[in-house]
């Protein structure tokens, strides 16, 4: 059986670094950022904070326009990106640990992750797994349990593809558990964590798996109730009310990385000011604001330091994946 610990992706990797090229003077003209998903999920929820903020500190002079991109766990905005925007200095685009999942099992066709430049983290989003508030489960161990002695009664959804970052981490749980063929987890897809909870509201399936702040809005409205964060001790604040996997006897971690991506033909120019800038952001008083209100645990790599760390999440995923065959 393989091991919870084995399967924590190494999201939780604290780090700092600086870009050391000159990005003065840079201002993105038309700034945008593609969401690849549906509103209501996590690259939603980055790419419009992210916006948000920068614009209130001044760093970018015009509003950010998000675009939902939706489609293949991400696959759709990729090769738009690849194929079509590739020297556009004024865009970014969401990414987290689903997007080097996806690179990691290759499932965006004919593309890698060297197509695109890395720019910056801006936290780490534990995982969640909940069920709706009129469920009559209410721990994680009656969930797994009912998963393991009856998976057909059980489908959890999520905002990634089959194999993504979502499904993974529910493989985790069950895994940790004593779910000794994971494949028997009923996992379907959505385009996004909002889509995902929509079903879950609409009793099409009994279970959620995501991350915080895909969740909180729904905590937040009475809708769902958190049954384990996939972290290693309790969160602070407001988070602090939901229970960890491990406190159930379920040694499962699962870390959510958030940050942002490049055309890969954007100019060097562009690529250090948008790194600046969101370090900056990153660095500001209200950011932590933003991280604390939202569940995000801190994760500073800018730039090179990024780079090397999704490049490594890749190859961690990849042997993983191998692993529980997902991929061979």
């Amino acid at each position: 059986m393989i091991k919870a610990t084995r399967l924590t992706v190494a999201a939780l990797l604290l780090g700092a670094s600086a870009l050391t090229a000159s990005a003065e003077g840079f201002m993105p003209a038309n700034p945008e950022c593609i969401a690849p998903a549906n509103p209501g999920g996590g690259w939603d929820f980055t790419c419009r904070q992210v916006g948000k903020s920068l614009q209130d500190q001044g760093l970018i002079d015009k509003t950010m326009q998000v675009s939902n991109l939706a489609g293949g766990g991400g696959g759709v905005a990729y090769a738009e990106v690849v194929n079509k925007r590739n020297d556009n200095n004024d865009l970014i685009v969401a990414a987290s640990s689903a997007t080097a999942t996806r690179l990691a099992q290759g499932a965006y066709p004919g593309n890698t992750k060297d197509q695109v430049r890395w720019l910056a983290s801006v936290g780490a989003d534990y995982g969640v797994i909940a069920v709706a508030a009129n469920s009559p489960i209410t721990t994680l161990p009656e969930l797994l349990e009912q998963i393991k002695t009856d998976p057909t009664t059980i489908s959890v959804a999520g905002g990634s593809a089959v194999g993504g970052w979502d499904h993974l981490k529910v493989l985790i749980a069950a895994n940790a558990y004593g779910v000794e063929d994971v494949r028997s987890v009923k996992y379907i897809a959505f385009d996004g964590g909002g889509e995902a909870v929509t079903q879950l509201l609409a009793g099409s399936v009994q279970a959620f798996t995501g991350d915080i702040s895909e969740a909180k809005g729904f905590v937040d409205s009475g809708d769902i109730k958190v049954i384990a964060v996939l972290a290693p001790e309790r969160l602070g604040g407001e988070f602090g009310k939901f229970p960890t996997a491990k406190e159930q006897g379920v040694d499962a971690i699962g870390a959510n990385w958030r940050g942002f991506y490049a055309p890969g033909g954007m100019s060097d120019e562009a690529y250090a000011g948008w790194v600046e800038k969101i370090g900056a952001l990153y660095a500001s008083d209200e950011w932590k604001g933003i991280m604390e209100a939202n569940g995000l645990a801190p994760l500073d790599l800018q730039g090179p330091a990024f780079e090397q760390f999704v490049s490594d999440s890749v190859a961690q995923i990849e042997s993983i994946s191998k692993e529980i065959g997902i991929i061979k």
